[in-house]
This record gives C-alpha cells, structure tokens and sequence, in this order.
C-alpha cells in the first residue's frame, strides 16, 4: 500500500510525543511573528487544526484509493472484453479471407446449380436447393459477424483508452492527496519540535480536562437515553475530591450488539496497542475508518472504506439508540469514525502517532452515528457479555478536538 511510505513520518511523530526535543529555551513558549508568547490554549487550538487537517487530508486520500481501486478493475475488464474481441475479429477475418478464396475458385458454381435444377430428379434438385440456401445464409453470418466484430474491437478501444486516462488521472490525483498528508504531518512534527516538554506537559492536561468536560456534559445531557452519571460517593473527611468525568462509568442498562455487531467489536478490541497510520486497513496498523470498515468486513458486512461514505450511505442512528458496533462520526466533514463500545467509550485509531485505543465518545465533536445493519436483531442483553479490554486500553493521547466547529474545519 503506497501509505507504508509515510511509516517513518508517523514513527518519528510518535517519537516526538514520546520525548519532545526543546529546540527553544527551556520555559519558552514559541512565538508569532508580533512576538507575543503563545498561550497553552492557543497552542493546543493551532496543534487541533493540524490534526484536523492532516486527518482530512488522509480521508481524501482513502476515497481517491477507493476510486482508483475500482478503476483499475473497470481497466481490466475492458482489457479482457478487448483482447476477446480481437481474437474473435482475427477469426472472423479468417473466415472471410476463405469465402474470398471459394467464391474465386468457384466461380462455376452458378451453372453447377442450374446444371442441379436440370437434373431428371427435381426432388433432388430441390433437397440441393435448400443446401445451397443455407450455404448462402451461412456466407452472410460470417460478413455480419466480421462487420461486428470490427465495430465492436473499435469500441472497446476507444473504451480501453478512455478508463486508462481516467486510471492515470486518478492516480495523479492520489499522489498530490499523499504529499498534501506529508506536509501536514510534517506541520505536525515541527510544531511539536518548538515546544518543550512542560509545553506538551500542559497541552495534554488541557487536552484531557477539555474531553472530561465534554463527556460530562454529553453524558448529563441525557443525550444518551436513559444514561446517567453514577452517584457520586462523598469523599472521607479529610480526603482531597478528585473527578473522573472522562473515565466515569454510565449508569444503564447495557444494550447488546447484533451478532455481526459483536463480531465487529470484538475484531476491533483485539487491535487495541496497533499503530496509527494514515491510509492503512490492517492488520498490523490502521487509520481510522480503516480500523471500522476491516472490523465489519471481518464480521461479514461490506461497509464503505472511508468515514464520509460510512456517513453519507450508512443508517443513520439516534446517540440515544446507539449499542455496540455502531459507528460514530465526528467532526463537521465526518472526517473521523469511531466505533461503540458501550457505556458511552469508544475504540478507534484517534491520530497519528497513537494507537488503536478506548476514548470517551464525547473525545472529538460528535456528528452523529450509523448502524452497518440496521435490520439486525440486538443480542440478548441479559446475556450478552463485553469483550474484555487488554491492559492500558484507554492510555494514551486522544485527538481531543473539542474546539468550535469552524475552527476545526478552517483551513
């Protein structure tokens, strides 16, 4: 797959939220072109932006790979309906070039017939009749299927010239769409080489406080049906309050996946720890509708290859209706999918640099949810039992892109 050529820009991203080089003096924040120092807020809007764009970039990539892909398909199938046809014309021509050579050599042939009609046995004459008419109608079938078969070959020539343009167009479009990813990784990689480590330090504090704010709010909302948050426990006299809004069970009756459903989610939980990686589909690493349309492949239901088609032709599903399998769409462009876990927690492949990991659905700004079979019936809920989560299943770095919608989108 041509995305395994940025590998080594994702591994070095990864490299950089691990252990940040301070390429500015300790405790510096880096600075605009007026010179003010930017803020925490600041920075962590200008590293969502990037992200953003970086993962608008791959979705649009994917969908030109999805095209090219079936382009290369049409490609082929015209190649072989061509070189059929002019099989097919080279006999024709045989054919033809051999009534050539019997209508000269037989050129008696008219007086042989009437010598027939002469014959002092008419009801012979006539059975020869009937023969000669069939050879005649036979003559005429090889003329018409030449004729035909010349037609033909020119059509699925000019066919054939045709899908290959549009082949080479799609996949001159395809390598401007990886090297618009690379710059924007790229920006990623620079932005976060300016920054020191009590930088990154605060922007991951102020990353996670904005998505347990998020969650809280969806979850209080009621924006899940019948969710709400668990009682809290007053804390021990003495003892210092420490809120979990991110990471907060919800208090419901746990909703059963269709059997396709709990396939899917299984498949997806199993990839838990794999890497990001923009434009790959597994199994050793994913982007992110990357990661939904494989688990539900895996579970026997074909569901489109990027998050926009999964939104676009996909069921759509009320937040208040959704169970395990559903698909969750974020962002304004639906540029980001996610996949339900249950008890408001999600599993996806949130950016690069991270891995396959479980978040809180409120983790990027919600668009809506899809159901990849919506006739299906639930599992029974009694019996029905999660997959079990791998150690260190919600570590790690969330895209966190809580900001307004326009700026998000902005580019």
């Amino acid at each position: 797959m041509s995305a395994r050529l940025l590998r080594s820009v994702c591994t070095a991203a990864l490299a950089v939220l691990a252990a940040i080089p301070c390429t500015a003096p300790a405790g510096a924040a880096p600075v605009p072109d007026d010179g003010a120092p930017r803020s925490v807020s600041a920075l962590l809007t200008d590293m969502r932006k990037l992200y953003q764009q970086a993962e608008e970039a791959t979705e649009d990539y994917n969908a030109t790979e999805v095209k090219l892909k079936a382009q290369q398909t049409k490609v082929k199938n015209v190649g072989a309906g061509l070189t059929g046809a002019r099989e097919s014309l080279v006999r024709s021509r045989a054919q033809i070039g051999q009534l050539a050579r019997q209508q000269y050599q037989g050129s008696s042939q008219l007086s042989s017939y009437v010598e027939l009609l002469l014959a002092d046995d008419p009801q012979h004459a006539l059975d020869q009749k009937h023969l000669m008419d069939r050879a005649q109608q036979g003559r005429l079938s090889t003329v018409a299927r030449f004729t035909n078969g010349e037609r033909r070959a020119d059509t699925l020539a000019a066919q054939s010239r045709k899908v290959l343009a549009e082949q080479q167009a799609l996949a001159a479009k395809q390598k401007k769409q990886r090297d618009t990813v690379r710059t924007k990784l790229t920006d990623v990689e620079k932005m976060l080489a300016s920054l020191t480590a009590e930088q990154i330090a605060a922007i991951a504090e102020r990353e996670e406080a904005d998505t347990d704010k998020a969650q809280e709010k969806l979850i209080t909302s009621g924006a899940l049906g019948d969710a709400a948050p668990e009682p809290e426990t007053p804390p021990e006299a003495g003892a210092q309050e420490v809120p979990d809004t991110a990471t907060r069970s919800v208090s419901r009756s746990l909703r059963a996946p269709s059997a396709n459903g709990g396939k899917a989610l299984d498949y997806a939980v199993k990839q838990i720890g794999k890497p990001y990686l923009w434009g790959a589909e597994g199994p050793e690493a994913y982007d992110c509708s990357g990661l939904t349309s494989r688990a539900w492949e895996r579970a026997g239901v074909n569901v489109p290859r990027t998050s926009q088609r999964q939104w676009a032709e996909l069921p759509k599903v009320k937040l208040s209706e959704l169970r395990p399998g559903d698909l969750v769409v974020y962002f304004p462009k639906a540029t980001h999918v996610a996949m339900y876990l249950g008890e408001g927690k999600v599993v996806h492949a949130p950016r690069p640099g991270s891995r396959v990991k479980v978040s809180p659905l409120a983790s990027n700004p919600l668009l809506g949810a899809v159901r990849p079979d919506p006739g299906a019936e639930p599992l029974d809920a009694e019996s029905y039992k999660p997959p079990k989560l791998p150690p260190g299943a919600t570590k790690g770095s969330d895209t966190g892109n809580n900001a307004r919608a326009g700026d998000v989108s902005r580019t």
